[in-house]
């Protein structure tokens, strides 16, 4: 991109997290990107920027972007997006003392299962969210991401307003905002918390969830407390409980590990403070340094092959936390009873024994603090962009479109399948398409490549397919591997955006006759002028927005970039002015169009 300058440098968070911890930071992968980092942050002289193992970078808000989602609005100031649904997930009841953010998110997850009610929505958590601390409502957004949602937001309220007031370097101009009263959901769900108990996800799925009493007894190798969803008012109530179990003469088994991280070191200075990181230690866990740690097994913390986890962080993916792994999910409150004697044990009975003022004193009360509600009126005019409008539209006529089709043979995948399983987190750092491809799907289907080279190019899946991490390498792998297109009946969004950004042809097709017929290695053929899909002897039409097809045809959003520059989003949605000697239409002889077949083989330069 040549480094251009950053749109606002208040408007940019950096954090170096992830793949930072100092039993490696030494090491050059590390050394490189933390020198970057530095280096990045003083020449665009941020205003938030956080160095190795200080924080990760969503401690406090919800977060799902890729490498293109962050670019392009950090260097253009704008960005794409369809205008998704809503659902809206209401709460009813008083969740049980000590029943926090992720005992209520499991449950959810449980009752309502990923990538189903959520899959491509916005969800909004309502109903009695008085009963819910900010830190419980962290969690919960959080894990909208393994809810399959775009994005999880609670109603601004008086807890929003004193949370924000203990910030006074960015309160002064805080809007807060509630849904109109007459807003459309496009499904309501109620939640019942009343006689929530503590609950397991089993690997290898969050909403493989069970009550914690069915599992009790299931041995482990390895206890983690930590990752982003293991808010602060976690990480002290599972300190609270070890100290009850000791207090009661338990002591930790000889065998198995211990490892608490938390997310950041404010919350260490805190834990210190009231003497809950020697609690930890007493317990015998090993205090890590904040970062993702076993989270996502590319560090320093990497979870054995077949070692038996039990983790307060929010995914349990197959291979998530180290390859061969085997991970489970619980509550901070949980995996600390379940600590002592490295079995699963119900935390419930020790609850009812913790330092209740010790914990007022850990994670006091906020002041109540009255809040005005904005009303959301925002102003669309923009005189720059009526300005540039003509220019704008006229740039659009030569916008490439698609003419031709794409052939190949199906290669089948089921439900829910994560980024995890189609690009393992240890290849995260490779950035060569060709590299990427030699290990899609390394773990989970090593005959995957072989079968692509062999022409089942074209990857026929279910619901949720690219759920999970917000990886484009996931893109990219399918891409260097050499899949010419994906069409499954649901995408994770993330992964949605990343197809079209990096110029692999996505189609989402929910129609039972196509998967009858679109089974292991049957020919199939995308028409992408007429938008058809023929497999069996039938043809079945899909969707595909002009601005997508001029995405996908242009070579995705770097070569846009590079022709249009801050300009590229306001020209790839106009309606391209009619000039003389064309007709305007993606079939006129005079517009210049793409093979459908040379997608899959468009530039391989990842750089940026």
């Amino acid at each position: 991109m040549g480094r251009p300058r950053i749109w606002r440098n208040d408007r940019f968070w950096l954090a170096v997290d992830h793949t930072v911890d100092p039993r490696v930071n030494h090491q050059p992968r590390q050394q490189m990107m933390i020198k970057a980092s530095e280096d990045f942050a003083k020449e665009a002289q941020l205003t938030n920027f956080q160095p190795p193992n200080t924080t990760i970078l969503h401690t406090e808000f919800y977060r799902q972007r890729a490498q293109p989602d962050v670019v392009m609005p950090l260097v253009t100031g704008e960005t794409w997006i369809k205008v998704p649904e809503t659902v809206l997930i209401e709460f009813v009841g008083t969740p049980p003392i000590g029943m926090g953010g992720k005992d209520v998110m499991l449950y959810t997850l449980g009752q309502l299962k990923c990538n189903t009610v959520a899959i491509g929505r916005c969800v909004e958590w309502g109903g009695n969210i008085s009963a819910l601390s900010c830190d419980a409502r962290f969690a919960i957004s959080n894990m909208t991401a393994e809810f399959g949602g775009i994005a999880g937001v609670f109603p601004a309220d008086e807890c929003t307003a004193a949370y924000i007031s203990k910030r006074p370097d960015h309160n002064q101009d805080a809007l807060y905002f509630r849904a109109d009263k007459d807003a459309e959901y496009a499904e309501k769900f109620q939640i019942n918390l009343d006689n929530l108990e503590p609950q397991v996800a089993l690997f290898p799925s969050p909403d493989n969830v069970k009550p914690v009493s069915d599992v009790v007894g299931m041995k482990l190798d390895g206890c983690f407390i930590g990752a982003c969803t293991t808010a602060e008012e976690d990480l002290v109530l599972g300190a609270l409980v070890l100290e009850a179990c000791l207090n009661q003469g338990m002591k930790p088994v000889a065998h198995g590990q211990r490892r608490v991280t938390p997310g950041s070191q404010i919350i260490v200075n805190n834990l210190k403070k009231h003497g809950l990181i020697d609690v930890y230690e007493k317990a015998g866990f090993v205090v890590g340094a904040p970062g993702c740690s076993f989270c996502l097994g590319i560090a320093a913390d990497v979870a054995g092959e077949n070692e038996v986890w039990l983790s307060s962080q929010n995914r349990n993916y197959r291979n998530r936390m180290g390859k061969g792994s085997i991970a489970n999910l619980a509550s901070a409150i949980t995996v600390a009873a379940s600590s002592f004697a490295m079995e699963v044990t119900d935390p419930t009975p020790f609850l009812k024994l913790i330092d209740v003022e010790k914990f007022k004193s850990a994670v006091p009360k906020q002041p109540t603090v009255s809040i005005a509600i904005a009303d959301a009126n925002p102003e669309i005019s923009d005189s720059s962009a009526e300005a540039n409008g003509k220019a704008d539209a006229e740039d659009a006529a030569s916008l490439a479109t698609f003419s031709g089709s794409i052939n190949g043979r199906v290669q089948v995948f089921g439900d829910n399948i994560d980024t995890d399983a189609i690009l393992p987190g240890e290849f995260l750092c490779e950035n060569d398409v060709e590299a990427l491809g030699k290990v899609a799907f390394l773990h989970t289907n090593p005959d995957f490549r072989e079968k692509v080279k062999q022409g089942q190019n074209i990857v026929v899946a279910g619901h949720g397919f690219g759920c999970g991490s917000s990886r484009e390498q996931a893109v990219t792998a399918m891409k260097g591997a050499g899949v010419k297109a994906l069409i499954a009946r649901s995408f994770g969004y993330i992964f949605s955006r990343n197809y079209q950004n990096f110029s692999l042809v996505g189609i989402q097709l929910d129609d039972d006759r196509f998967y009858e017929l679109a089974k292991e290695n049957v020919d199939i053929t995308v028409n992408m002028t007429g938008r058809t899909i023929e497999v069996g002897g039938e043809t079945f039409r899909f969707n595909m927005s002009l601005f997508e097809e001029r995405l996908l045809a242009g070579g995705g959003i770097m070569p846009l970039y590079k022709k249009f520059g801050n300009r590229l989003f306001r020209v790839a949605v106009q309606n391209p002015v009619t000039s003389k000697g064309s007709c305007g239409s993606s079939d006129c002889s005079s517009k210049q169009t793409t093979p459908a077949s040379a997608v899959a083989d468009a530039s391989k330069d990842l750089s940026w």
